[in-house]
């Protein structure tokens, strides 16, 4: 019985080159059009490239609420985001980032 997700790597690797998403590509992306400082990208879909969690910070968040950065990672990622199944950013100003894992070392 298949659910779809790929079983093998050879088959993750045939997805992730069938939608032409992949992790590297999501990161050089975000941060070549968004200036992201930092960027952390999850492939959930088992490593068939269908489905990502991100985290991003970039300069470009600031005074930004959170429907407006989506739009902003969205907006940059269109091409890619029409290509796979699942995104879900996680998007932070550098001093929200700082004060985030300032908290978690705490």
């Amino acid at each position: 019985m298949s659910t779809g997700a790929a079983e093998t790597d050879s088959q993750a690797e045939k997805a992730a080159s069938t939608s032409g998403v992949t992790v590297s590509s999501l990161e050089n992306t975000l941060k070549e059009k968004l200036g992201a400082q930092h960027v952390g990208i999850e492939d959930m879909s088992g490593g068939c490239g269908q489905a990502f969690n991100a985290t991003i910070v970039s300069q470009q968040f600031e005074k930004k609420n959170t429907l407006a950065r989506h739009r902003l990672v969205n907006s940059a990622l269109k091409t890619e985001i029409a290509a796979i199944h699942a995104w879900t950013p996680r998007c932070f100003t550098p001093d929200e980032w700082d004060k985030k894992q300032n908290e978690a070392g705490a």
